[in-house]
């Protein structure tokens, strides 16, 4: 049976369909918005996996035929690998649903978004991710939301819910906002150097603004909603709880007490060997279930300490920021590069400077785009001390770098004022926590190293929570293990002036406004202590661009002489970019840039340009070579492209019977333009200029 519910929000008609498409999964909701539809499907297996964890896998699909286009790609489909926005899309839906399964739940579930129909006024991200909780509220599937989800924009100093594309492109905040009907669970966007305040009252407006959205989806239930699987909680044997526990307890708080990762680590390894070594077997079925009371003996204990102590595993301060290092300079040939050390986390950044040719094209829904700034992240193994393969970038790594990219991208300078292409990458070198925050800061050094005028500089910082009952402890800059064991990972990108992108990740079932405002202070306060650091490095950016860099010169001709420097099928332009190894790009309105490898070489080319679309002047002389002899006279070429006649009575002062007795062809002479006539014939004369240096 089909069943359909709506709701009008701000003007949108909101509806979720189920029932009549995809009736083989375990739930499936059509959600509309106007002409967008998404389908999200979700499937679970009835066995489970006993793997310990929730097999989990969410997918986000962008067909294209959605927005009435073809595939530009070779075979006219859909590549297999999702697209960057599509991965992202994928992480925004997956973040908030993770952490509302009930424990002891590990059936292997794939939730699936298609975008069918986009109007191209609205993102369908948002719809995706209410159809998502949706689809899993209607299963039989265990889940403990629903979760609403709305994008909120603040327009000429008023917020905005779900606003469309022209919208955001006026708006100063592009926030979207995940919640429960209590808390807010996910936050993930930009900003444009807003005020802390500014965006906590964005962050609840869309929280409120989700309600609707939240009672849509239970009324749904109600109506076509299945019965749920019970799930066991996983049983802990007592016996062996207590006896592990005891065992290991001396040995947790050395561990405990140990600041350095790797060592901590070391030792805990080592306690684990030592508990299984003093354990009888036939308490336990297997090392894993000893692995997991261990596990969960440490969390306990780290966030007890902290709470109750307030020690943190390094020995710092809760708003404590660890020591900083900053480096620039450290690779000769990058255009700009620096080194960031935080604590036990590193990255080294790398910026290259390049022409228009190199923007990236991403085609989507809503048509072709051209980024002129990319910012990469890599997470090599080593940089935690494992051996795994190498292959592509994972979600994870798309993740960072898009949320460091829309922190630093708000300080950049326009494209008029400064028209190279930028590329940023990332390695990390060395990572315990807040990569992605080491990653916007030395972005930030990187860029200013290379010569970029950005605005003014950028630091990110991530903030922690552990919250136990009424207690609530808010950490800066959080470490690894503060990551993994804690409750929440807030992070938080921006100048001195205020915020320009921020990530929100909880564990728990959300957090309310007091705890976000706290967060938001201390990131504050640690952000502007991160700049400041930075600023002993490198306060401002350097005054040009590295010798390294090309060389960027622009200069503007006629446009009908395009067709002069581009030539025959771009032959001339082809052997120009050859000769002088640089880029050419030339627009329609006649502008041409030139990005060269060095001054000398951009100017020598310049001249070149100058000279095929040079126009000839009356009176003006020119050095020009022979061409063609005919009985009348000789043809000389005085610019490229364009020759002029020197008659006979013209090649010198005395009477010539021959025009070979004077000039050949090959020779380099030097003539003067006598008249251009009005089908643009051009008389020149050897004579005039002989007369001139006789003077």
């Amino acid at each position: 049976m089909m069943h359909t519910v709506a709701i009008d929000i701000g003007g949108h008609n909101i509806s979720m369909e189920t029932g009549k498409m995809a009736k083989q999964t375990n739930g499936s909701v059509m959600v509309s918005n106007g002409d967008t539809k998404v389908l999200v499907t979700v499937v679970a297996e009835t066995e489970p996996r006993g793997m310990g964890f929730l097999p989990l896998t969410i997918e986000y699909q962008e067909r294209m035929y959605a927005a009435g286009r073809i595939p530009g790609s070779y075979f006219r489909r859909e590549i297999g690998r999702p697209s960057e926005k599509e991965v992202l899309t994928c992480r925004l839906i997956d973040r908030p649903l993770r952490p509302l399964f009930p424990e002891g739940y590990d059936c292997e579930t794939q939730l699936i978004a298609t975008v069918f129909s986009a109007d191209q006024n609205f993102d369908p991200d948002v719809l995706a991710m209410n159809g998502a909780s949706a689809a899993l509220l209607i299963s039989d599937i265990p889940f403990g939301g629903p979760v609403g989800a709305a994008r909120v924009g603040y327009v000429d100093g008023q917020y905005v819910l779900n606003p469309s594309k022209k919208q955001l492109e006026r708006s100063q905040l592009n926030l979207v906002v995940a919640g429960t009907k209590t808390n807010v669970v996910m936050v993930e966007g930009k900003a444009s150097e807003l005020s802390e305040d500014i965006v906590l009252e964005g962050i609840f407006f869309a929280h409120a603004g989700i309600q609707p959205l939240i009672e849509l989806q239970l009324e749904l239930q109600r109506r076509a909603g299945k019965s749920k699987r019970v799930v066991v909680a996983p049983q802990v044997n007592a016996v062996l709880k207590e006896q592990v526990e005891t065992l290991a307890a001396s040995g947790m708080e050395e561990v405990l007490s140990i600041a350095e990762k790797v060592a901590r680590s070391d030792r805990y390894s080592q306690l684990k060997a030592e508990v299984l070594a003093q354990l009888d077997p036939e308490l336990y079925e297997s090392v894993g279930q000893v692995h997991e009371i261990l596990d969960d003996f440490r969390k306990r204990m780290m966030r007890s300490r902290i709470v109750t102590k307030g020690e943190r595993l390094d020995r710092r301060s809760f708003e404590e920021v660890r020591p900083i290092s900053c480096e620039v300079g450290i690779l000769p040939r990058a255009h700009g590069s620096a080194l960031f050390t935080r604590g036990e986390t590193q990255a080294l950044v790398i910026c290259t400077l390049g022409s228009e040719r190199d923007e990236q094209h991403l085609e989507g829904l809503g048509g072709d785009v051209f980024r002129r700034f990319m910012l990469h992240y890599n997470f090599p193994p080593f940089c935690v001390g494992e051996v795994r393969p190498l292959r592509g970038p994972s979600r994870r790594d798309i993740g960072h770098g898009t949320l460091a990219r829309r922190g630093v991208e708000a300080v950049l300078p326009a494209n008029d004022a400064f028209p190279y292409t930028l590329r940023v990458v990332s390695e990390v070198l060395e990572s315990n926590g807040s990569s992605s925050m080491a990653t916007v800061c030395g972005s930030s050094l990187a860029l200013m190293d290379a010569g970029v005028p950005v605005r003014t500089p950028v630091s990110g910082v991530a903030m922690g929570l552990i919250k136990e009952g009424d207690q609530v402890v808010v950490l800066t800059d959080i470490i690894g293990d503060e990551d993994h064991l804690g409750d929440m990972d807030f992070k938080v990108v921006g100048t001195s002036d205020g915020i320009t992108g921020l990530q929100m990740d909880i564990k728990i079932d959300g957090v309310d406004r007091q705890i976000m405002s706290q967060a938001l202070t201390q990131a504050k306060n640690g952000r502007i202590h991160i700049l400041e650091k930075m600023e002993e490095a490198l306060s401002s950016p350097r005054a040009t661009v590295s010798e390294h860099a090309p060389k960027y010169i622009t200069m503007k001709i006629d446009p009908d002489k395009i067709r002069d420097i581009i030539g025959p099928g771009g032959k001339i332009i082809r052997e120009m970019t050859a000769e002088f190894d640089s880029k050419i790009d030339v627009e329609d309105d006649g502008t041409v840039k030139i990005f060269s490898n060095n001054v000398e070489t951009a100017n020598a080319l310049v001249k070149r340009i100058q000279q095929i679309t040079a126009v000839p002047e009356v009176g003006k002389i020119y050095e020009g070579e022979v061409r063609t002899i005919k009985e009348f006279g000789a043809f000389v070429q005085i610019l490229p492209g364009t020759d002029g006649m020197v008659h006979i009575s013209e090649l010198a002062n005395e009477r010539v019977k021959n025009v070979t007795d004077v000039v050949k062809e090959g020779d380099i002479i030097k003539v003067k333009v006598l008249e251009i006539d009005n089908r643009g014939r051009i008389r020149l004369s050897r004579k005039a200029v002989l007369a001139e240096d006789n003077e």
